[in-house]
């Protein structure tokens, strides 16, 4: 864990963004200020200090507490303006007892790709176990064959209810289109991120 402050853009009041994310799970933990002097502290106790700016003094995370955090690296961004600081935490990281203080979502709705990380997952946990009365085992146990005609015919579906007037219907044969392909993805041994890889590259030859 090397840091050189010289390399560092402290703003007009001397401090840098530090970003505490956890180094196992990656989670943001917490957004918090340093100064010099508490990044100079992290550094020589290979624990989180910060700079508080409401009572404008320095802080040793979790001295109240208990929940302290062991810093195990100290990463710079290409600017040398923001800092990301990777710990190992003993408790939560917000003062109400949350794991992170990002704990409050933007909005009721999840994010696309984590519903279809999830449902991806669930139709390999369904093939590997095979559950009995799951439409998704009966898939798997009629084989290859069966999911793909079932993909045609939801891709039928699919362009027929584009051409109605309503979108309802045209959304939920979208959201069937998209559950047999997770499941032909999964029966040919496709992950979400070789997808998500091609797509990266063809946006990138756009």
């Amino acid at each position: 864990m090397t840091v050189n402050p010289d390399n560092l853009k402290f703003d007009e009041r001397g401090l840098i963004p530090a970003v505490v994310q956890d180094v196992k799970t990656r989670e943001v933990l917490t957004l918090a200020y340093m100064s010099l002097a508490s990044l100079k502290r992290t550094v020589e106790t290979k624990e989180t200090w910060f700079w508080s700016r409401s009572r404008n003094e320095l802080w040793h995370k979790g001295e109240t507490s208990g929940n302290t955090q062991k810093v195990v690296d100290i990463l710079t961004d290409c600017d040398g303006d923001a800092l990301i600081v990777l710990v190992e935490p003993t408790g939560p990281a917000c003062h109400k007892n949350e794991t992170s203080c990002f704990h409050n979502p933007a909005n009721t709705h999840e994010n696309l790709g984590a519903v279809l990380d999830q449902l991806y997952a669930l139709v390999e946990e369904r093939e590997r176990e095979r559950p009995e009365k799951s439409y998704t085992t009966y898939l798997f146990n009629e084989g290859l064959d069966k999911i793909l005609k079932k993909v045609g015919e939801e891709s039928a579906e699919t362009i027929i209810a584009a051409k109605n007037e309503s979108l309802g219907p045209l959304v939920a044969e979208v959201s069937d289109l998209l559950y047999h392909l997770i499941v032909l993805l999964v029966a040919r041994g496709v992950s979400l991120d070789q997808i998500q890889q091609e797509l990266s590259k063809r946006r990138a030859a756009r």
